[in-house]
């Protein structure tokens, strides 16, 4: 039996998710593709800040010092969490949220704190202000106002468990696309040599001008042309200049989620090393001022049809 491309679509983490699977019997796919599903909401409900009952919800509620009991999702993405901040000298840092809530009024419109605001907010903001006891699964925070948000690892994390789902049910051949952000491929699609994605286009209507084909690799982006400038860089704690969106390629989908948020922060001459350094790790930014596209480490890009 040839194997044929089936899409199946699911509601999770505030985006459309699809899985498309190609296998030759399209019930079985479905019911990979609904076990895939189910275990992307259970990691949301453990990992989202905006589930009251969550982990992270929990965590964020805890008064300095006191542990808290968290699941095996909790632990690894904050495990994750801390891996991409130390990996990328700081640029990724789950607990960015005071920043960029003072940098912005309630209807997402910016604004400039003042010192003493903006001083309140960076004495709250850092990784080092959780401690993670991953043998007794649990976590506890070093300062009162610590707010933990996952959210620019989470969906990576979830596509990487999703895709282990896939793979044990015994799809060889998936792709897996959360909102357009983050997508992983591995296996090819029938008649290619991966799975093809587009990459490079900014704003919700441009087209994509090159297009990539994804195998055992994640593609995710980050921009500014749908939430505005909402991308802090933690380390200088003011808002992130001089980019209008940014790719990572890597292995993944864990750490190119992460990784497309650091890139937006780090220097081109930062991004350039990081990927120098780690092998199988791409980066594409486009500049604010002028849009010029700026590609490192070794993409096989063709020219979108």
């Amino acid at each position: 039996m040839s194997d044929t491309v089936h899409r199946f679509s699911h509601q999770a983490m505030a985006s459309p998710w699809e899985i498309h699977a190609a296998y030759g019997d399209a019930v079985y796919a479905g019911q990979a593709a609904q076990a895939a599903f189910e275990t992307v909401d259970r990691i949301e409900r453990e990992i989202s800040r905006f589930v009251a009952t969550s982990d992270i919800a929990q965590i964020n509620s805890l008064a300095p010092g006191v542990w808290a009991r968290v699941g095996e999702h909790s632990i690894e993405c904050l495990k994750a969490a801390m891996k991409a901040h130390a990996d990328t000298g700081g640029a990724f840092d789950a607990t960015i949220g005071p920043l960029l809530a003072c940098w912005r009024n309630p209807d997402r419109s910016p604004r400039t704190p003042s010192e003493a605001e903006w001083a309140e907010a960076r004495a709250r903001v850092g990784m080092r202000l959780i401690e993670v006891d991953a043998q007794e699964r649990r976590v506890r925070v070093h300062a009162a106002g610590v707010q933990v948000d996952l959210g620019g690892i989470g969906k990576g994390y979830a596509i990487d468990r999703a895709a282990e789902i896939l793979k044990e049910w015994d799809i060889e051949s998936g792709l897996i696309n959360a909102g357009d952000s983050s997508v992983y491929g591995y296996g090819c699609s029938p008649g290619q040599d991966g799975w093809p994605v587009g990459v490079g286009g900014v704003g919700e209507e441009a087209a994509a001008p090159y297009r990539l084909l994804l195998h055992s690799q994640s593609l995710s982006g980050s921009g500014i042309h749908v939430r505005g400038r909402h991308i802090m860089d933690p380390r200088t704690g003011r808002p992130a200049p001089g980019k209008r969106a940014v790719w990572a390629l890597h292995p993944s989908a864990t750490m190119a989620d992460a990784l497309s948020t650091a890139f937006f922060a780090m220097s081109p001459e930062e991004v350039a090393a990081y990927c120098r350094d780690h092998n199988g790790t791409c980066a594409m930014i486009v500049l604010e001022n002028n849009d010029e596209r700026l590609q490192y480490g070794t993409w096989t890009l063709c020219a979108a049809q």
